[in-house]
């Protein structure tokens, strides 16, 4: 890792990129053209309207996609965690639970999708001229969705355990033998669009199986019978860290599905009829699939790139880093919106030949849909940029605001006033506005770099280690912001003659991971409620994971080796199963937390009781991420006080008699 991290460092920018960018977009491209494939041949074999049948039977993939994502993705966070804290077993039970999720949920989507089809086919758009292709492909596509969703998730898992070169090659060979097949069932055995879906099935079947047998071959962690149990408090745990992906892609399920129906809607009042507009404009979303897997395949390896020089605060690699992304992104989707719009006649002809209509709405859709798509060279990258930093919030909006706030409500406005054309020039107008958005942002970010300081709040140790204590104990001192528990803490360390640790993490971290104290400071033991939002493209674990993980390792080592008073950084759940640790709470009035702050950390009056409860809420859900326990909830510790009852020294004082009373002092 230290090597990986002073590579991060000092290596060239762009050798880093594509050292971490091409591995990324090779599995993007692969993913985009498995589902792309099926079409160009079912294209030229059956028609456009089979085309269309797949574009409505689409989104059933697309959903079984983000469960399979939800617990892949989630199996792998819990695994870096869990082994972050050496805690292999949790780790494999983890991963175990994830694949349990997986096959439990392909079960129940298969039987329920094969028993609602026509009605669930209804809700995307179909059609009765697109009904029967849809049907014939569809029921034979949900009966691989078990292959699918297992294969992903263990596809997920197999990267996390450090071997992404086989979960690429299990994916890429699926990917090929599809190609293979495709042609063959659909033109040899002239099976149309039933031939496509067993081509796929198969493929999938071939992804599945690599990865399956990948379960004896580990590197971390060892799968057995005992781990191979559903537990629900896991399980619950590995979804919670999926959320984020299962998110993404459900967006785009609603975004196809009031697509499809808008099309087919107000297609009905045009010349084009409904089924041209769906198959068209599902085939125009497909290829700028391809343009985004590259762009995000490029955003995606500079994160890790980008998250490392941030937080060791070397700003010019960060700008130098975001300076190319940004370039090559912005080069990659100009190139395509010359394609767009100079040959979308051939671009649509890959995909088999139309009749007049379906050749002039084509080009329209390319011409009129992907009129901005150069702003993708924008826009996507820097959703990723700010996940990168931490700014999780900022992250979650620009991931979320092309889709879900922009796209869905421009068609169904612009639809209602102009037609079917409407449901066009909803893509240039949400493209444009969130282009908008993430240049404000992203400009107002990088003008900002290096001007944050943050107040440090940690106190110097210059704690007497003169430990009066007969056997070694650990205090951790949990508290609200401005009751004081800080200065409690140290007043403890002092009565009794033991460590005192709080700024001691920060500078140990600094030395371990190359970042900054600062940015340590700044991004430890706080975490937005929104971060679960992120796009979920981030390689590996996050920096606020990387801290957590350290820091548990640190922490476990001080509490193995001496008497000690450790501030925060949920040490009382990390040393939870250790008999020598008393756990303390401090809270204090509102009033009394305002006066302290105002004084103390020199915050404008009016401003402190929002920055308190800011801190506070940050320190809750860091709280509750890690421990899935709630901060303030008593039954957590063995001393809860209110620091003003009584004052902070008699607060202290009232806490060392109480560990003299189970430590006895001579």
């Amino acid at each position: 890792m230290e090597n990986e991290e002073n590579m991060l460092g000092t290596e060239k920018i762009g050798k880093l990129i594509r050292k971490f960018s091409i591995p990324c977009i090779i599995s993007l491209l692969v993913n985009s053209l498995y589902n792309i494939v099926d079409q160009i041949f079912i294209g030229w074999g059956v028609g456009y309207l089979g085309n269309g049948a797949t574009n409505v039977v689409f989104p059933i993939t697309m959903i079984a996609l983000a469960f399979a994502l939800m617990f892949g993705d989630g199996a792998s966070a819990y695994l870096s965690l869990k082994l972050g804290e050496k805690k292999k077993e949790e780790a494999a039970k983890g991963v175990t639970n994830g694949i349990i999720l997986s096959i439990i949920l392909s079960i129940i989507l298969c039987i329920g999708v094969l028993a609602f089809l026509p009605n669930i086919l209804n809700v995307f758009g179909c059609t009765e001229a697109l009904r029967e292709y849809a049907l014939q492909y569809g029921y034979v596509i949900v009966l691989g969705l078990p292959f699918m969703m297992i294969g992903t998730t263990l596809n997920s898992i197999i990267r996390a355990d450090g071997n992404p070169k086989y979960a690429m090659t299990s994916m890429v060979s699926g990917a090929i033998l599809n190609v293979i097949l495709d042609p063959i069932f659909i033109f040899v055995f002239k099976m149309g669009v039933e031939g496509a879906a067993i081509a796929t099935i198969i493929s999938q079947i071939l992804t599945f199986i690599l990865n399956i047998l990948y379960l004896k071959r580990f590197n971390f962690i060892k799968i057995t019978k005992d781990t191979f149990k559903l537990q629900f408090n896991i399980a619950k745990r590995v979804s919670a860290l999926g959320i984020s992906s299962f998110i993404t892609q459900m967006s785009f399920v609603f975004v196809v599905a009031i697509e499809n129906n808008l099309l087919a809607k107000h297609g009905l009042d045009t010349k084009f009829g409904s089924e041209i507009p769906i198959t068209v404009l599902g085939i125009v979303m497909k290829i700028n699939q391809i343009l985004n897997s590259i762009i995000v395949g490029i955003a995606v390896g500079a994160q890790p790139i980008i998250g490392y020089n941030y937080g060791a605060q070397k700003y010019d690699r960060v700008k130098s880093t975001l300076k190319r992304v940004l370039g090559i992104s912005v080069i990659i989707s100009t190139i395509a919106f010359i394609l767009f719009q100079t040959i979308p006649d051939k671009l649509i002809s890959i995909f088999g030949s139309g009749d007049e209509n379906y050749m002039e709405f084509a080009c329209m859709a390319f011409k009129i849909y992907l009129m901005l798509c150069i702003c993708n060279g924008i826009q996507i990258p820097s959703g990723i940029f700010f996940q990168a930093i931490g700014k999780s919030l900022k992250s979650a909006v620009l991931s979320l605001s092309r889709q879900i706030l922009l796209l869905i409500p421009s068609m169904i406005i612009l639809s209602s006033m102009l037609g079917l054309i409407g449901v066009l020039y909803a893509g240039p107008v949400a493209d444009g506005i969130a282009f908008i958005i993430s240049s404000t942002l992203l400009i107002v970010e990088v003008k900002h770099f290096g001007k944050q300081k943050m107040l440090s709040t940690a106190l110097i140790d210059d704690t007497s280690t003169d430990d009066q204590l007969h056997e070694k104990i650990v205090i951790t001192v949990s508290r609200e912001y401005g009751s004081g528990g800080r200065y409690v803490g140290r007043l403890i360390a002092d009565k009794l003659g033991i460590k005192f640790y709080d700024k001691e993490f920060i500078t140990k971290l600094a030395e371990d991971t190359g970042l900054s104290e600062e940015y340590i400071e700044n991004m430890e033991q706080k975490r937005e409620k929104l971060e679960g939002l992120n796009t979920g493209y981030s390689i590996g674990i996050n920096n606020t994971d990387e801290l957590f993980i350290k820091e548990t390792e640190l922490i476990n080592k001080i509490a193995n080796q001496e008497s000690c008073v450790i501030i925060g950084r949920c040490a009382d759940f990390i040393l939870k199963d250790k008999d020598n640790v008393i756990k303390v709470f401090i809270y204090s009035d509102m009033k009394d937390k305002i006066k302290r702050t105002v004084s103390i950390y020199g915050i404008q009056e009016d401003k402190a009781e929002k920055e308190i409860k800011r801190i506070d809420k940050l320190r809750a859900n860091h709280y509750k991420y890690y421990t899935e326990r709630e901060w303030k909830e008593y039954s957590n510790y063995d001393i809860c006080l209110n620091s003003d009852a009584l004052g902070v020294e008699k607060t202290a004082e009232i806490i060392c008699n109480m560990i003299k009373e189970k430590n006895t002092i001579s």
